[in-house]
């Protein structure tokens, strides 16, 4: 009904069958980390962190974790549902990377085994999209977030990372975020981000009070 009021701390709202994030006080950050920065709340070496990057309150916590040295787009928020969905290996969001290389462009036999799945120690890993930019420059998108996924995976073929940056995470890029700045994302980039990782999921808006992932820091995939 056009004109309906709802209360955002009982109603599930949807749009197009997309669970809409409506209580209040929920803030989605769009930060283009950095080389150097850490990815977590605080860091007690006294490193610089990416909850550094963006507002000081509301407090919010990064969705999945970059390495110290790998650049890109990130995720923050106190939406803990949305957190969740993200986060969660299981829902197979999409992440594009573009990757320096050591080693000048991989060979065709070196790129089809990046598209097929490598065997790492952990296992082997999900067919990858995997095209080339420039000599030496390689553009990948997994769905998977192991640890170091995409610096392991070009180890195994004889190419080892020398620069790595997140430049999409599911339907969400920016290029035109200079490193260490941050926006807003949408409301329709937040739906969009719901309905990739799982549509019909629970919805998205319940304040994190803690960070997303209850584990330990160490245990978390770091990309």
């Amino acid at each position: 009904m056009l004109g309906r009021r709802v209360d955002p701390s009982a109603a599930r709202v949807e749009l197009d069958g997309v669970l809409v994030p409506v209580a209040p006080g929920l803030v989605y950050y769009l930060l283009n980390k950095p080389d150097g920065v850490i990815t977590t709340a605080d860091d007690p070496q006294g490193r610089p962190t990416v909850v550094t990057l963006v507002p000081a309150e509301p407090r919010v916590f990064p969705v999945g974790r970059l390495d110290r040295h790998t650049e890109g787009l990130l995720i923050l928020t106190n939406d803990g549902a949305l957190a969740q969905l993200l986060a969660h290996p299981s829902h197979g969001v999409a992440k594009e990377y573009v990757a320096e290389v050591s080693g000048g462009t991989p060979a065709p036999g070196a790129l089809r085994a990046l598209r097929q799945g490598i065997e790492l120690d952990d296992g082997p890993t999900a067919p990858a999209e995997v095209g080339v930019l420039a000599p030496g420059v390689v553009r990948l998108v997994i769905h998977e977030g192991r640890n170091r996924q995409i610096r392991r995976m070009c180890d195994a073929i004889g190419h080892p990372v020398r620069r790595l940056v997140r430049t999409r995470i599911g339907p969400v890029r920016d290029t035109g975020l200079a490193p260490g700045q941050w926006r807003h994302l949408t409301a329709g980039e937040v739906r969009a981000l719901a309905a990739a990782a799982a549509p019909g999921a629970p919805p998205p808006g319940r304040r994190a009070e803690e960070p997303p992932d209850s584990g330990p820091a160490e245990a978390m995939p770091v990309e």
